[in-house]
């Protein structure tokens, strides 16, 4: 935009800050008066349970970035309703010539965004969109041939050679800050109550918004060098903890990778595998845009021929895996753990995730949708593609027959059972020996424990998933079409 136009909106939708903010930074830029808005969408809230974490996060989040415009000179504007009719409708009565926000490039909000420009344009104004969620993305960071990478470790490479300090580099949000403007439609935040909601529960550890962030990032960087030593027990302090803050934007992207990509450079090995994981959310956010057909379907189509396990038997199966009562400890400890807090350490997704394609042999689909309905940091991109990578039919596929063994995992990433002991309680007794398969080691301790028996023998599970998955080699079909 070369001229600067009166008046503009900026709509925060997975974005939830001031700090380092693109689309906000572009319409301080653009225009001399500035609103911003949140649209809490009934497209995506109206099918949600009356108590969910992620609405209860949202909400605090918004307290927080009111209260952060409001001191810059500015408001929130909240709206309950569907974001095609509030955003053109709040565009109209604030007579703005243009809306400012960041990508979404989940398809469903592709469609949202295609719809609220058209309607846009019958008052003459426009929607302008940043990139914002991600370092890299769409086509940013493509192999030799001009095609998107279907592989992990090529991408990452190619990531690390491109990055710079230009792509790092953080929006003067506060530089341009005086363009903000107030409005009487900016009201009081929105209660659970008054968009039909329930309290949840939220754990004291996640925080409120982008000050919840903040401390957990001062946190981590105390012990950011021994991430690589301890991020796979679920047992230890080992995690950031900001993946929910990272899905809603409480803290910038650019901000962490670069505090990463510097300390990797000073030789922190802890902080280069963190970065490596960062780049992860970027590798799928990437598969998203160029093959949406895996968001419903299996990345590699031949892994759709796999005949799943179905009917009522499947169905006990899995609600025994949801409720977490396999009598498998460290897969019930996991699922339990996502039921109690929204929140589940990322080597027990790769082990539940695995227990449920390849012990249980039901459709990943299943796991990856009940996954979306439980965590507080659900973003569809990390989701499915962790979920496929786990199940062998997605990018950078482990081989079907590397099949995890729940109890070997058990005993390599909680070897004392301080995990399972923490939400397995009616197995607290048991020597950390016995703990992670107590009926095959100690039948007759066993007798009086309200534990359930194994639902599945581990290793006949996995001739059956040798089986199950031999159609593959079958019907192997080509890498998905490049773009």
């Amino acid at each position: 935009m070369t001229t600067r136009i009166d008046r503009a909106l900026v709509w925060f939708r997975r974005d939830l800050r001031v700090d380092d903010q693109a689309a906000l930074y572009q319409a301080l830029r653009a225009a001399k008066q500035v609103f911003c808005a949140f649209i809490l969408d009934r497209d995506i809230l109206d099918a949600l349970p009356r108590q969910d974490r992620r609405v209860e996060f949202i909400l605090g989040a918004l307290q927080v970035l009111d209260e952060d415009l409001r001191k810059l000179g500015g408001a929130l504007i909240v709206r309950h309703g569907f974001a095609t009719d509030e955003i053109p409708r709040l565009a109209a009565e604030l007579g703005v010539q243009a809306v400012f926000t960041n990508h979404d490039d989940e398809p469903q909000a592709l469609k949202r965004d295609a719809l609220v420009a058209e309607l846009l344009k019958s008052f003459d104004a426009e929607l302008h969109t940043s990139k914002d969620h991600v370092i890299f993305e769409r086509r940013e960071v493509m192999t030799a041939a001009g095609g998107p990478y279907g592989v992990f470790t090529p991408y990452k490479n190619a990531w690390l050679k491109k990055v710079d300090d230009f792509y790092l580099s953080s929006y003067p949000v506060e530089r341009h800050a005086a363009a903000l403007a107030k409005t009487k439609l900016a009201k009081a935040i929105p209660t659970l109550t008054d968009i039909g909601f329930q309290p949840a529960g939220l754990t004291p550890h996640v925080g409120q918004g982008s000050r919840g962030a903040e401390t957990l990032l001062d946190d981590f960087l105390d012990r950011i060098d021994e991430y690589d030593r301890k991020r796979d027990f679920p047992a230890v302090k080992g995690p950031s903890y900001l993946s929910v803050h990272l899905r809603f934007g409480t803290v910038s992207i650019r901000r962490v990778a670069r505090i990463a990509y510097e300390l990797m450079q000073g030789g922190d090995h802890g902080a280069e595998v963190w970065l490596s994981e960062l780049i992860w959310r970027d590798f799928y956010h990437q598969v998203m845009h160029h093959h949406p057909h895996a968001m419903t379907a299996a990345f590699r189509p031949e892994y759709d021929a796999i005949g799943w396990e179905t009917g009522e038997h499947a169905d006990k199966l899995f609600a025994a895996w949801c409720e977490g009562r396999t009598g498998y400890p460290l897969v019930d400890a996991a699922m339990r753990q996502l039921n109690q807090t929204g929140y589940m350490h990322n080597r027990l997704r790769m082990v539940t995730a695995s227990f449920l394609s390849k012990d249980l042999g039901l459709d990943w689909r299943r796991g990856e949708a009940y996954f979306a309905q439980q965590l507080l940091d659900f973003d569809l991109a990390a989701n499915n593609g962790g979920w496929q990578w786990a199940s062998s039919s997605g990018c950078d596929a482990q081989p079907y027959f590397r099949i995890f063994n729940p109890t070997s995992q058990s005993e390599k990433f909680d070897a004392e059972g301080r995990f399972i002991r923490r939400y397995c309680p009616e197995l607290a007794e048991l020597d950390a020996k016995t703990i992670h398969a107590p009926w095959d080691r100690a039948p007759l301790a066993m007798a009086g424990v309200d534990y359930p028996r194994p639902v599945v023998d581990h290793a006949i599970a996995r001739e059956r998933t040798l089986a199950r998955y031999a159609v593959v080699k079958t019907r192997a079909l080509p890498e998905p079409a490049q773009k």
